[in-house]
């Protein structure tokens, strides 16, 4: 069905800078908020300006140069946001890593990213060794853009008189009109961003300027936003779906966004959507499965008998749908769910609610956007069709009846892996079409249906990826692990597990201290892991794992 007061704007070449909206929009409002924690500090569109001007003066004074490398690590707040844009519309590379990361994944990466300075918060920064970050000059603390560490003379002066710094910068006053930010550059490096915190081989999707500019022009277009329009962010900004489209595109737009900080308790969450009454929330499939059968499905199955009666049942499913709507704060006109498929049963009662939800499709390769269509066009089941600045298609003599392999080729699709060419050649086409590693059908109607994943990638509840075999190879450095196997029940993650058993005849161990083993195997694998991918529960499997002729455990018999 078609909405009555949409109408899809067309696309044009190049896609207008992102950059270039967010000066428009920072001139346009210049004394209102831009961005906001949530029962904190708030900040105008000016004190967003003034900020990136002071981020702008430590790197000058650091000597970071157009193209260096800069590390952002720190947890969501409006601080993590305006450090972005700091080191953004200074036209470093920005390497954002998520704040979950072990300290020494992170080690590590600001040295694999060449990065020449790190920005983060102090729950970070007093976890880190800067001696494993040799290229670092600076280590800023954004939430006062004091100096945590640095070993240039310069940086020490610039940060003890920052704000004389920025008077002499602008003696005239700073105002709107001194606001200027570059949209030239739409070809080159933007943003690095590691999808996992593996330390070995570790892989950095390369994003140009560009491919932020294609997808926030195509949200604009498609998911329409503007001044006086809300956000509550929830998603991990270090995550190319929560950075660009809980963030960037509304921020683009004139939208107020408001950061909860750590992940939010439900009383929070609930009470920051009442307050801010926003118009969109961005999620992932599992957070509003969980609302549905934590707070709609049980008051549903107290009057079954009634849900039996169609006229009736019409009307119920509708108040609910109402009711949950409210709860949101009773101004949203989206429900944007990606990264994995809505369960049938929990998307039959969304229908039936007549909630403005849909799914989309992408990953962090097309930053993040590959397949949408909004609630009115949205074929259920599906994840949408494809966005106008791909290519998108599936490889399959039958693309209609036969899964093949989704592939894309745009402006918004990634240039590579940093450092990592063997990727690079494994993941594009010869003709520059992307791998997604994603099987899918096509319908008359261009609508895409996901038919499986030829990854094992899970996405967590707040959208972060974990990878199973880290996790797995963490568990298997444990005593008394043979083998093991991550599995995803109900958004929890538990490892099976097949025990060594030759090393427990060789320690003795007796049947009563043998079944501490799993206990001690979590607690061990879960001090080396971040937090979104901690095992919740280690359990025994008698016989080893059934294996492909490759050795590799056949997981679907596990799933």
């Amino acid at each position: 069905m078609k909405h009555p007061d949409f109408k899809p704007i067309p696309r044009q070449e190049p896609d207008p800078h992102y950059l270039g909206k967010l000066e428009k929009v920072i001139k346009s409002y210049w004394k209102e908020k831009a961005i906001c924690n949530f029962g904190g500090r708030e900040y105008s569109y000016e004190d967003l300006a003034a900020n990136i001007e002071k981020i702008h003066i430590l790197l000058e004074a650091a000597g970071v140069k157009k193209g260096d490398k800069v590390t952002l690590c720190a947890r969501n707040t409006a601080e993590w946001a305006i450090s972005f844009l700091g080191i953004n519309t200074y036209e470093a590379v920005t390497v954002p890593l998520l704040a979950d990361f072990t300290p020494e994944s992170i080690n590590h990466l600001v040295d694999h990213s060449d990065s020449v300075a790190l920005l983060a918060d102090e729950d970070i920064w007093k976890t880190l060794d800067i001696t494993k970050m040799p290229k670092v000059r600076m280590v800023l603390n954004i939430t006062d853009l004091s100096i945590f560490w640095t070993d240039t003379d310069k940086v020490k002066e610039t940060a003890a008189k920052l704000d004389e710094c920025f008077k002499a910068k602008f003696p005239a006053g700073f105002g709107p009109e001194d606001v200027h930010y570059p949209t030239d550059n739409g070809k080159e490096l933007a943003v690095i961003n590691y999808t996992s915190g593996t330390t070995s081989a570790p892989k950095g999707v390369m994003l140009r300027y560009e491919c932020f500019s294609a997808t926030i022009d195509y949200g604009h277009r498609y998911l329409p936003n503007g001044h006086g329009d809300r956000i509550v962010s929830m998603l991990p900004m270090g995550h190319i779906y929560g950075l660009t489209y809980e963030f960037l595109y509304p921020l683009c737009g004139g939208v107020c966004v408001y950061y909860l900080g750590k992940t939010p308790s439900p009383s929070l969450l609930l009470k920051a959507m009442k307050e801010v009454k926003p118009y969109i929330v961005i999620t992932v499939p599992l957070v509003m499965e969980k609302v549905y059968k934590s707070g709609v499905a049980p008051k549903l199955d107290k009057i079954k008998a009634l849900l039996a009666i169609p006229g009736i049942s019409n009307i119920i499913y509708k108040k609910a749908g109402k009711a949950l709507l409210e709860a949101f704060g009773g101004n949203i006109r989206y429900f944007v769910m990606g990264g994995a498929a809505l369960n049938p049963k929990v998307e039959k009662a969304f229908k039936k609610m007549a909630l403005p939800y849909t799914v989309g499709y992408g990953m962090t390769e097309a930053a993040p956007l590959l397949a949408f269509r909004c609630w009115w066009e949205y074929a259920p089941g599906s994840c949408g069709q494809a966005v106008d600045c791909a290519d998108v298609k599936i490889d399959s003599e039958d693309p209609h009846l036969i899964a093949g392999e989704i592939l894309a080729k745009g402006t918004n699709v990634c240039s590579g892996y940093y450092k990592y060419p063997e990727a690079d050649s494994a993941v594009f086409t010869e003709d520059g079409y992307l791998h997604t590693g994603d099987l899918g059908t096509v319908d008359s109607k261009g609508n895409i249906f996901l038919r499986g994943r030829s990854k094992t990638m899970f996405l967590s509840a707040n959208g972060q990826n974990i990878y199973p075999e880290e996790v797995e190879a963490v568990i298997n450095t444990c005593s008394y692990v043979a083998e093991s196997l991550l599995v995803d029940r109900g958004g929890k993650l538990v490892g099976l597990v097949y025990l060594d058993q030759k090393a427990i005849e060789d320690g003795g161990l007796d049947p009563e201290r043998v079944s501490e083993i799993p206990e001690e195997i979590k607690y061990t694998a879960n001090k080396h892991l971040p937090g979104y991918s901690k095992i919740s529960k280690i359990e025994v499997v008698t016989v080893p794992f059934e294996k492909t002729p490759k050795m590799s455990i056949k997981r679907f018999l596990y799933s």
